[in-house]
């Protein structure tokens, strides 16, 4: 496969691509549609802005904004511009904002109206000053010195041409979602993008002009950029987008209104939307396809998924200092309860503790050699040469993979158990335990016991109106899996602690139990 041009910008490139369907709808919100055509201009316009503005090229701009299209015109905006937007999640703290906003010295901030007040509260605790402030869909009185999107927007003249970026410049930043600590700002390329496109996007999604894609994960998120951005633009298909939490209300409303044909979501979204009483009928919906990602999808879910739905979920694997999946099932080839195989262009290793391959069956360090790789993260040496190995990234999951190839997920490094010197992974337990019919959710973390050895211990979420002894669980697990697996302890719990992007973060689990 060939290389983006050494001198590469992406927005520009995805504009050329679809300056032949410019009435064509690229975006469906909650206000209405945007057209290809009005994309571009939009986003040029924004360029100039922000240009005028005396944002100059490499600086940073926080992009803090619900999913609505204000979301492409930003971002693609700024990558005209050759400024480079910092995404990040919309439902964090203000003190995770202000700590953002100092680490990254944004000099411009991008928000929904609906996010202002957190911004600004933000911004009042930070040492960083932000020079300028531009606001989408306002719910009340602007703050002094900030300008309205749309109306800044149509003040503006495109912007002539697109910055002369080269394909490994820095293009934008993307935080770790926070899962084992404290978020890292990942930056990635121009290039990135375009890669991650060319290898899952077009031969593994087989997404084409006539697709509607609608996307759980958010577009902050690494996951829902490459969902609801940069595949479908790069096809010319339509996009819906909503700014609301996806829940299985929300998301069915969709389903059955706009008729998307690839849902892509996570495995507790999944979940959930099983378990409601007012999950639509297969003949409600126009689906060929769903993709999970975040986590591991337990084969159990995938498979009563496909019994309603008579559509397939393809599971993969992709991270944030990756930009997308590396590892995926593909369509008319999905083994349940495995992650599937390298995606073509990316070569995958297991490594056990010496560093060395391991053979097939036995658990290992997941490491991914691709073209989609982040350059580092920012100011922090240490773990970019911890995590940026040359040419591997360490993910920090461990795996298995099977004689065919096909991987299995084995928890998260940090997550691993050692059980009477074996080792234990904490998603295939939580994997057994939510085959049970009364359970939703589980996580499962190590305790020690009065002998001070490791023991597993599950956090149980019942599904409304279940009940069950936790001896029937144990039991249930015991049947199913090695007796050392099975939980020595249990606990129901009313949620689980997750990240905003909806992955459980099990080292709160373990603070919890240490606080005890």
């Amino acid at each position: 496969m060939t290389s983006p041009p050494a001198r590469f910008n992406f927005a520009e490139h995805l504009f050329a691509l679809n300056r032949g369907r410019a009435q064509r709808i690229a975006y469906i919100d909650d206000r209405g549609t945007l057209s290809y055509g009005q994309l571009e201009d939009r986003a040029r316009r924004l360029a100039a802005a922000l240009k005028a503005a005396g944002v100059r090229r490499e600086e940073r701009v926080l992009l803090l904004m619900l999913d609505s299209s204000d979301w492409p015109v930003s971002f693609l905006g700024c990558l005209y511009a050759g400024v480079v937007p910092v995404a990040v999640n919309t439902l964090l703290t203000p003190d995770d904002y202000a700590y953002m906003l100092d680490h990254s010295r944004a000099q411009a901030a991008l928000v929904s109206g609906a996010l202002l007040a957190g911004l600004q509260e933000a911004m009042g605790r930070g040492t960083h000053e932000v020079h300028t402030l531009i606001v989408s869909q306002p719910m009340g009185a602007m703050p002094g010195g900030a300008l309205e999107f749309d109306n800044l927007i149509a003040a503006a003249e495109p912007m002539a041409s697109a910055a002369a970026t080269a394909s490994d410049d820095p293009g934008f930043w993307l935080y770790s979602s926070g899962s084992t600590g404290k978020p890292k700002g990942t930056v990635h390329t121009h290039a990135n993008l375009w890669w991650t496109a060319e290898l899952y996007g077009k031969p593994v999604l087989g997404l084409t002009e006539n697709d509607v894609c609608f996307s759980a994960a958010k577009m902050y998120f690494a996951y829902g950029l490459g969902n609801a951005l940069t595949f479908p633009l790069s096809v010319g298909a339509t996009v819906v987008l909503m700014a609301e939490r996806p829940t299985p209300d929300a998301t069915f409303r969709r389903w059955v209104e706009h008729k998307p044909t690839v849902f892509f979501g996570a495995p507790t979204g999944f979940a959930g939307m099983l378990a409601s009483p007012k999950l639509p009928a297969r003949e409600a919906v126009a689906l060929r396809m769903c993709s999970s990602a975040g986590e591991a999808l337990p084969g159990e879910i995938a498979q009563r998924f496909k019994a309603h739905f008579g559509c397939e979920i393809i599971d993969g694997i992709g991270s944030t200092e990756m930009l997308h999946i590396f590892i995926s099932n593909r369509p008319g080839d999905v083994r349940y309860g495995t992650t599937g195989r390298p995606v073509e262009g990316y070569e995958v290793e297991l490594r056990g503790e010496d560093g060395r391959p391991v053979p097939d069956g036995e658990v290992g360090d997941l490491y991914i050699r691709g073209p989609s790789a982040a350059l580092m993260y920012w100011c922090n040496r240490e773990k970019s040469r911890e995590t940026f190995q040359g040419g591997w990234t360490k993910s920090g999951d461990k795996y298995t993979r099977d004689a065919d190839g096909y991987y299995t997920y084995a928890g998260r490094s940090d997550d691993m158990l050692k059980v009477s010197g074996i080792y234990v992974s904490p998603f295939e337990v939580e994997a057994t335990l939510m085959q049970h019919p009364a359970v939703l959710e589980a996580a499962v973390i190590g305790k020690e016991d009065a002998d001070g050895l490791t023991k597993t211990k599950a956090f149980v979420v019942l599904k409304e109106g279940q009940s069950v002894a936790d001896e029937e669980l144990k039991a249930f697990v015991k049947e199913r899996l090695a007796p050392y697996k099975y939980p020595r302890f249990l606990e129901f719990v009313q949620e689980l602690p997750k990240t905003a992007t909806g992955k459980i973060q099990r080292f709160r689990l373990r603070e919890r139990e240490r606080q005890a």
